[in-house]
């Protein structure tokens, strides 16, 4: 996978003094503690978190079973996409699952900076274009990889996931049953 944080790098290098600070001053550090939610579902989704520490996941409710549809780790950005967009009711829940350090950016603020500094809208539709290739990438791998080969690479893209994550919540994520997980581990 092409790595989405040296283009993102590239793009703010451009920016010049004023449009950085303005950028730091709209973020505020925030502590959250394990099983916090920074989004409920119904809820509209107002705020962007770039996780600096912790693990976080995004879910949805599907007749009483948790859908696990997103890790957030180091360095992610935690929103909740159609939500946040579209200022919409969101159908996702977003929640911690270790304590979590993030810097958190209100939407409003968001909207004015880049209508201050149309520059800013490069990298709106910047991370508008990771986030559809990443899902673009999530698509093919629950349609072409095996639940073998997509636990394998979960591991390889991000090892801290057996450190924090319960196995209920991998599965889910990988779209196979708690049992093929555990098979699947015990080959390995």
């Amino acid at each position: 996978m092409i790595n989405h944080f040296s283009k993102i790098n590239e793009v703010v290098a451009t920016f010049d003094r004023e449009v950085k600070n303005h950028l730091n001053s709209i973020e505020h550090v925030k502590r959250f503690s394990k099983g916090e939610l920074l989004l409920a579902e119904g809820k509209v989704c107002r705020k962007s978190f770039h996780i600096s520490k912790g693990i976080a996941r995004k879910f949805f409710r599907n007749d009483a079973k948790e859908v696990t549809t997103d890790f957030f780790f180091q360095d992610d950005i935690a929103i909740a996409f159609n939500s946040y967009t579209f200022q919409t009711p969101s159908r996702e829940t977003i929640q911690c699952l270790t304590d979590v350090e993030a810097r958190v950016t209100h939407r409003e603020d968001w909207d004015a900076a880049k209508a201050k500094f149309p520059q800013l809208l490069e990298l709106d539709i910047l991370l508008t274009e990771i986030h559809a290739g990443l899902l673009d990438e999530e698509l093919y791998d629950l349609r072409v990889l095996s639940a073998t080969e997509r636990y394998q690479k979960l591991l390889t893209e991000s090892p801290e996931v057996l450190q924090s994550v319960k196995l209920t919540h991998i599965a889910s994520y990988l779209n196979i049953s708690l049992e093929t997980l555990s098979r699947i581990r015990a080959r390995l």
